[in-house]
């Protein structure tokens, strides 16, 4: 397979990597600098066997930069792990996130057909207040998006479909 012949970047999940490198298509002797985004969030996944797999086959004089909307314990673990000398740490914000008072969290249980009839009544209570919805697929965004526009709000969709 020629996919990954003569290419300089490779962007991809923990999985299909190992698939890659199990069936002898790659091999990363030659990566010098790994990049892990979300590191918290496959952790959650429970992705850290893939990572560590993945991370062994890779040249130790590599360059690691892990990014973490949080850096909790397995996160610190995981860094002084993965880097071979003292990670360096940049952050935004405080050390330990915490909770604003500023701000209100609902949890509304609603069923599949009841999302945009809720999401609409939300709008409507907070009318004339900037906001962010979180859609969980690209698609959704803009169908979100396309469905408030009927309905007379002003939005738009953000994804990395999306030219900048």
């Amino acid at each position: 397979m020629d996919l990954l012949k003569g290419k300089h970047i490779v962007v991809a999940t923990p999985g299909r990597l190992i698939d890659f490198l199990s069936s002898n298509v790659t091999n990363l002797e030659r990566v010098s600098y790994l990049v892990l985004d979300e590191a918290d969030r496959m952790l959650d996944m429970g992705f850290e066997p893939q990572i560590r797999q993945i991370c062994s086959q890779i040249r130790p004089d590599r360059q690691t930069l892990l990014y973490s909307a949080t850096w909790p314990e397995e996160i610190r673990k995981l860094a002084n792990d993965l880097c071979k000398q003292d990670p360096v740490k940049c952050r935004v914000g405080p050390e330990e996130l915490a909770v604003t008072e500023n701000v209100t969290q609902k949890i509304i249980f609603v069923n599949h057909y009841e999302k945009m009839h809720k999401l609409e009544e939300l709008l409507r209570e907070l009318e004339n207040q900037k906001m962010l919805v979180f859609c969980q697929m690209k698609r959704t965004c803009d169908t979100v998006a396309e469905q408030l526009k009927h309905k007379g709000f002003r939005v738009c969709a953000i994804h990395g479909n999306k030219s900048q």
